[in-house]
């Protein structure tokens, strides 16, 4: 592999994981186009769009692992957040995943558009969580959390996505959970639903070794730092960053659906 290529691919894994950290989210928002686009872009060999998802699931597994690690020792990953939204959204996403082969690509793409319009515009209704109280004690909705966990897993599923994009605003406008709280347990969340992904790349065969390496490398670098960053930062700026990524997801679904 050219040297080049080495810092171009530790750079995109860099970003990505670095965003990763600091908003909750797997990256892949992120990561996904910088992967498939960029290296041809600068005369490098252009990587299929299963050969991108595979690196990318990969080094999501061990950016959301770095940055839920990095975030247990601040307090803000509740246990009890993680475990009824992980249990729901791993069950959903397998029931999802399973069942998306009886769906139309168009379907699957609508699907992820609509997905990511919810999210958007959900980011920007108001946040009722109390930011400064005492995370110890915080009480939500578990049987709401579950449900809506399993809904949001069973159409990540469907369109293959780890869907930390839409449980993060889930989690800050419905389930009233403040924002700190809400990142790092869905870098939790998100980690669980990575491992089945990751394996089923593995028994697929898709995995190319030299460019998961590198990714996961950066990804073990950046993560933390990111979690460092978002805890000193303002909630506000926090939330804007998160509704900026979302904001161009869905633009750019949407401009793909209706070109």
């Amino acid at each position: 592999m050219e040297f080049g290529l080495i810092i171009l691919l530790f750079a995109i894994g860099f970003v990505g994981s670095m965003i990763s950290g600091m908003v909750g989210i797997g990256g892949s928002i992120v990561k996904y186009p910088m992967l498939l686009y960029i290296p041809p872009a600068l005369g490098y060999a252009a990587y299929t769009a299963q050969e991108v998802s595979a690196i990318s699931a990969v080094q999501v597994f061990f950016a959301t692992l770095a940055g839920m690690l990095a975030f247990r020792k601040g307090g803000f990953i509740n246990g009890k957040l993680v475990l009824y939204m992980g249990a729901a959204i791993v069950a959903g996403s397998f029931a999802g995943g399973y069942g998306s082969k009886y769906l139309s690509d168009s379907a699957i793409n609508t699907t992820y558009a609509i997905l990511a319009l919810i999210a958007a515009v959900m980011m920007f209704l108001p946040k009722k969580g109390e930011e400064n109280g005492d995370f110890g004690k915080l009480a939500f909705n578990r049987a709401l959390a579950f449900a809506l966990a399993g809904i949001i897993g069973v159409v990540s599923g469907i369109v293959g996505a780890a869907g930390a994009f839409i449980t993060v605003p889930v989690m800050l406008v419905v389930l009233k959970i403040p924002t700190r709280v809400a990142i790092a347990s869905s870098l939790a969340i998100t980690f669980i639903s990575s491992i089945g992904t990751t394996a089923g790349k593995v028994m697929g065969g898709h995995i190319l070794l030299d460019p998961s390496i590198i990714m996961v490398l950066a990804s073990l670098v950046a993560a933390p730092l990111g979690a460092m960053v978002s805890k000193k930062m303002n909630t506000k700026a926090l939330q804007w960053i998160l509704i900026a990524l979302i904001a161009a997801t869905v633009v750019k679904i949407w401009l793909d659906i209706l070109s």
